[in-house]
């Protein structure tokens, strides 16, 4: 998975559950930069991925929820695959490599 796949997936993931996140929440959520926040969203914007709703808040701010449309919601699914498969890889490469070296120091080697 490129980084920006998974930059994507953290974004996605982060909206399905708060779709009120602020660019700035999203970005201190994920431990970026705002511009770098922004660059995501936009990218997923671009794509129709999310869509943005605006709505104003208590304090009549003008205020932003960023939802996830289908393709959104599918490539989610798509990306949350990919990327399981990568760590369920990278599990057992780990396990075969502890076990490995358990069998080493029972030897004695």
């Amino acid at each position: 998975m490129r980084p920006a796949e998974e930059a994507h997936l953290q974004v996605l993931q982060l909206l399905h559950e708060q779709p009120e996140l602020s660019q700035r929440q999203l970005a201190q959520k994920l431990g970026v930069s705002l511009g770098k926040a922004n660059y995501v969203l936009r990218a997923l914007l671009e794509r129709g991925a999310i869509k943005a709703k605006n709505f104003r808040s208590s304090s009549n701010k003008l205020a932003y929820a960023y939802l996830l449309t289908p393709k959104g919601i599918a490539e989610k699914a798509a990306l949350t695959q990919g990327y399981l498969r990568r760590k369920v890889a990278e599990y057992e490469a780990l396990r075969s490599e502890i076990d490995r070296l358990r069998r080493d120091l029972k030897s004695g080697t």
